[in-house]
């Protein structure tokens, strides 16, 4: 979605899919979890808990699995205890990396978030870097063939978002606090979205030419750590770029 997400929409082999849906889970669960424990286990209270378990649901968690998560955020069973840890710095190219992370141990994870920002030849930054580059938006894509602009429009003050874009993809954004809102209210109209997230979204984007497959590594390698909950970043791709790194 918009020029941040590019990246993240390449296809990887058939091989590596279900171990990728595994790590996703992985992730969508902590995320339930952490949620739950710092804003409690009922989501009309908990809108951030709302979110996670949408999201959750969207990718075919199993009720039970998020339930049991719940129940491990609010201390009702045993679980992990996470941390939410954010770092940031630069990428090839000098593109600007933004990465959320759960951990539990966060000198093991800091030292291999800087490693693998090292070997991509990206540099790992001082908190509070890049992270201004970048606001939290929700954020939702719809296909156009679902729908017209006009109608796009009429949805649009319909709901109330702030903005919307036309372009490959239809885009509505909302303030982080109307992110799960909108969502039902997509869902409740029968809306079929291509994308929703709450994403932090570069104020402007960088295409960092020679170095445009570098970056895409760093940002893949980033991503498959264990840890790692998002990763954000202004680059903006190239379509071939895109596609020559699908078929690796």
């Amino acid at each position: 979605m918009s020029g941040h997400s590019k990246w993240a929409g390449i296809k990887h082999k058939k091989a590596v899919i279900d171990a990728k849906r595994a790590r996703r889970w992985t992730k969508l669960v902590r995320e339930v979890i952490v949620s739950a424990r710092l804003g409690g286990g009922d989501p009309d209270f908990n809108p951030r808990l709302r979110s996670a378990i949408l999201d959750a649901k969207a990718d075919n968690v199993p009720n039970d699995t998020i339930d049991r998560a719940i129940k491990k955020g609010t201390g009702e069973l045993e679980g992990e205890s996470f941390e939410e840890v954010s770092y940031e710095g630069y990428g090839p190219g000098g593109v600007a990396v933004l990465v959320e992370t759960m951990t539990d141990n966060r000198n093991r994870t800091v030292s291999e978030i800087r490693h693998l920002f090292s070997r991509h030849g990206g540099n790992l930054g001082e908190s509070g870097c890049v992270a201004w580059m970048f606001d939290r938006r929700g954020c939702f894509a719809i296909e156009p063939s679902v729908m017209s602009e006009e109608e796009l429009m009429d949805l649009a003050l319909e709901l109330g978002v702030e903005d919307f874009e036309v372009g490959e993809l239809y885009e509505l954004f909302t303030g982080p606090e109307e992110y799960a809102r909108v969502r039902e209210a997509l869902e409740a109209r029968g809306v079929p979205l291509a994308a929703a997230e709450l994403a932090m979204i570069p104020q402007s984007t960088l295409e960092p030419g020679a170095s445009s497959g570098a970056a895409l590594r760093l940002m893949e390698a980033l991503e498959d750590h264990d840890d790692v909950q998002h990763v954000w970043s202004n680059f903006e791709v190239d379509e071939g770029v895109l596609a020559a790194q699908a078929s690796e």
